[in-house]
C-alpha cells in the first residue's frame, strides 16, 4: 500500500470510520394503499352552472381536492393544440394559383416574420404589386380577397366556399365581382392597397381569424366601402365566427352581401353604417342577446 494510501486510512480511522453503525431504528409496519382512491367528488356552484350556460369560456369547471378535473385538462390541452397548430400552419406558395386564384404576397418574408411584423403583412411586395396592376379587372363593384391571416387551415380549408357563396350573393344583386385573388402572409388592411388599386368600390378581405380554444378553422371576413390606403378599422365592418359550427358559409354569404348593400346605398363603411334597419340581418343588426355556440368535445374519457 502506498504511503499516501495508509495516511488516508489512519485518519479514517481516528474520525471514527472504524466504528460500527448504529442499530437501524425500528419502522412501523405501513399499511397497504386502498385498492382505489375516492377523491372529493366534482362539483359545480350553482352560479357557476348558471353562468357557463351562456358561455363556451372555462367557467365554472370545478375542481378535484385543489385540482382540476383529469377530463378538463384534457380538453384544454387538446383545444391548445388546435389553436397551435392552425396558428403554425403555412400557406403552400401554389396553393392560390391551383385554385383559380390571381396570387399575392404581403412584404413578410417568412412565417416568423409575419407573427412579429404585422405591419408587413399590410402592403403588398412589389412583385405582387405589379402582378396584380397586369392582370386584375379594374373597376368591380366588389373586390373579393382570400388570405390566410392567422389560420392557413381555415383559408384552406372553407376559404374558397365562402368566396363562392359571396360571387354568387353579389352577381345575383348585379353587382360586377372583380378578380378573386389569394394573399398570403396577410393582415386585414392589406384589402385596402388591394381595392384601391383596382378601384374597387367595396373590398372583402376573407381570412382566417386568430384561433381560440378548440377553434382553429374560423374565418373571419372584413368589409369597406371605398378602399385606399390609410383606412383604419373603424371605416371598416366585419363578420367573424364563420365556420360550420358558427355562421354557416352560406349563411355568412347572404348576411355579407346584405351589408354591401347597405354601404353602396349609404356611401359608408364602418361606424358611420347604419345597420339598425336590416333586419334580415338577425342577431347581427342588433344589440339583444346572443346565444353562444356550442362548445365541441375533442376528448372523450372512458368511464
Amino acid at each position: 500500500m502506498s504511503r499516501t494510501r495508509t495516511l488516508v486510512s489512519e485518519l479514517r480511522s481516528r474520525l471514527g470510520a472504524a466504528d460500527p453503525l448504529p442499530p437501524a431504528p425500528a419502522v412501523p409496519d405501513i399499511p397497504p394503499p386502498p385498492a382505489r382512491v375516492f377523491p372529493v367528488v366534482l362539483e359545480r356552484g350553482r352560479f357557476a352552472q348558471a353562468a357557463a350556460k351562456h358561455t363556451t369560456a372555462l367557467v365554472g369547471i370545478g375542481q378535484v381536492g385543489s385540482r382540476y378535473a383529469t377530463d378538463v385538462v384534457l380538453q384544454f390541452q387538446a383545444e391548445l393544440a388546435v389553436a397551435h397548430e392552425a396558428v403554425n400552419t403555412e400557406l403552400p406558395d401554389e396553393w392560390g394559383e391551383g385554385h383559380a386564384l390571381l396570387p399575392l404576397r404581403s412584404r413578410v418574408t417568412d412565417h416568423r416574420e409575419f407573427l412579429l411584423r404585422p405591419d408587413l403583412g399590410r402592403r403588398l411586395d412589389d412583385d405582387s404589386l405589379a402582378r396584380l396592376r397586369e392582370r386584375a379587372d379594374r373597376d368591380p363593384d366588389v373586390q373579393l380577397i382570400l388570405a390566410d391571416g392567422l389560420s392557413a387551415v381555415a383559408c384552406v380549408g372553407s376559404g374558397l366556399d365562402l368566396m363562392s357563396h359571396m360571387t354568387r350573393e353579389c352577381e345575383a344583386r348585379g353587382w360586377r365581382v372583380g378578380t378573386p385573388v389569394c394573399a398570403k402572409f396577410a393582415r386585414v388592411w392589406l384589402e385596402d392597397e388591394i381595392g384601391e388599386e383596382v378601384g374597387a368600390k367595396v373590398a372583402v378581405i376573407i381570412l382566417g381569424e386568430r384561433p381560440g380554444l378548440g377553434t382553429g378553422d374560423g374565418l373571419s371576413a372584413y368589409v369597406v366601402h371605398g378602399p385606399r390606403v390609410g383606412n383604419t378599422d373603424g371605416n371598416r365592418n366585419m363578420m367573424s365566427n364563420i365556420h360550420q359550427r358558427g355562421t354557416p358559409p352560406n349563411q355568412a354569404a347572404q348576411r355579407l352581401a346584405l351589408l354591401i348593400d347597405a354601404m353602396m346605398t349609404q356611401g359608408t363603411s364602418g361606424v358611420g353604417l347604419d345597420l339598425t334597419g336590416l333586419a334580415d340581418l338577425g342577431e347581427a343588426a342588433g344589440t339583444g342577446y346572443r346565444a353562444p355556440q356550442v362548445r365541441e368535445r375533442l376528448v372523450e374519457m372512458d368511464r
